[in-house]
């Protein structure tokens, strides 16, 4: 994937982070704190491997499929919503990684 192609992705995923900031606002007066996030984000995570259980037939569930797809996308927005809100470069936190998880296992 192209940094530009990252890019697009981090501020699409922004701009829906701010439509759920305008509906927090509307239906309870604040918007999510950080820590609130964060906690969604570990829900839907939790859901991952519900799904991913399901997939491979060890958890009895319908559907899970589709919706194993939408929360893995799910996850990912969550992640740069996450960076972006405690002011971390998400392309650059997934570059270190990458750098130097490569060089442990060389």
């Amino acid at each position: 994937m192209s940094i530009e192609n990252f890019d697009e992705i981090i501020r699409r995923s922004m701009e829906i982070r701010e439509k759920y900031r305008e509906l927090e606002l509307l239906h309870h007066g604040s918007e999510w704190t950080v820590e609130e996030d964060a906690l969604a984000y570990l829900t839907d995570a939790g859901l991952v491997g519900r799904n991913v259980m399901s997939q491979q037939q060890r958890w009895p569930k319908a559907g899970s499929e589709a919706e194993l797809e939408h929360k893995l996308g799910e996850n990912i927005w969550w992640l740069i919503v996450l960076a972006e809100r405690s002011g971390i470069d998400i392309r650059k936190a997934v570059d270190q990684f990458l750098i130097k998880t490569e060089a442990v296992l060389k």
